[in-house]
């Protein structure tokens, strides 16, 4: 799964100098991290869930999830400080581009009627978040052995300055963008 940073090395940095006019490879955006992020909304009832919500996103990522926990308390939704709320992974380096390669050439694909991910998705700074309804949608993760469909968050972290400049970036790694 080298195959992917391989690719950014050479024609991403390429394509991306030739469009802007850099002058050196150091101003050329790259992906800093992505982070999957899977909120337990229903984990007060069944304390279960979170250990199969780590175990989902281990299998996912191949990299152990760190439990998150509540800042604040919140009568309204019969929230303790201090509690589990939910669980995250950050993945940088090779685990990185893995993952992307799977996420675009995997598992978006199997998405039910998908059309390719929206580009209105950006924060202004070049950083780019999206949502999966449903982790069935990776293939480690088998249809018999889980007890809850669950979504997550999927964040993608780039050194780039605009939203411009973060989307060739991504177009070039492989993301289908919506026409």
């Amino acid at each position: 799964m080298e195959k992917l940073k391989e690719v950014y090395e050479k024609e991403v940095k390429q394509a991306m100098m030739k469009k802007f006019g850099y002058t050196s490879e150091m101003q050329v955006p790259k992906l800093e991290k992505i982070v999957i992020n899977m909120g337990l909304g229903d984990i007060k009832d069944t304390p279960k869930v979170l250990e199969n919500a780590v175990n989902d996103l281990t299998l996912i990522t191949g990299q152990k999830p760190v439990v998150t926990k509540s800042k604040k308390a919140i009568a309204a939704f019969k929230l303790r400080e201090g509690v589990s709320v939910g669980c995250k992974v950050t993945l940088r380096a090779g685990k990185m581009y893995d993952f992307a390669y799977k996420l675009f050439n995997v598992a978006l694909p199997r998405v039910r009627d998908f059309r390719g991910v929206s580009v209105n998705s950006f924060d202004g700074r070049g950083n780019y978040s999206m949502g999966v309804k449903e982790q069935l949608i990776f293939p480690e993760i088998e249809y018999d052995k889980i007890d809850k469909l669950r979504g997550m968050d999927i964040i993608f972290v780039t050194t780039a300055k605009t939203d411009e400049e973060a989307k060739e970036l991504l177009t070039l790694l492989g993301m289908p963008f919506s026409k």
